[in-house]
């Protein structure tokens, strides 16, 4: 596996995960200290299975690239978990934030373009 194939695993897992993310916050709005109360969480128990295979494929990452270069690339997590909290959960989006992510865009793409040195 090349170190780019790593790389897109890692980010399609980071939308995965993100996706995982928005499930788990829709079932905290029904989330109790009870086993019972957990396992019929529908929103909690779909969001734990997917946040699931979003680890899986950033360890299938892990074996195709050094870590150092696949670690940073899981921060796009934030992104994806902004724009899909904008599309369902009604969360705004604020000029700070924009910048938050244009600098994440930013320094993942220096690391990206120093992968081959």
């Amino acid at each position: 596996m090349t170190p780019l194939t790593s790389i897109m695993i890692v980010v399609g897992g980071c939308v995965i995960g993100a996706y995982g993310g928005i499930m788990l916050k829709k079932g905290s709005a029904k989330f109790g200290f009870s086993l019972d109360g957990t396992i019929k969480n529908k929103n909690l128990v779909i969001g734990l299975l997917i946040y699931a295979l979003g680890t899986i494929s950033y360890i299938i990452a892990l074996k195709g690239a050094e870590l150092s270069l696949i670690y940073p690339f899981v921060s796009t997590s934030y992104i994806w978990i902004a724009l899909l909290s904008q599309k369902m959960l009604g969360e705004k989006m604020t000029n700070l934030k924009w910048l938050g992510i244009s600098l994440i865009l930013v320094g993942v793409s220096l690391i990206g373009f120093g992968m081959g040195k």
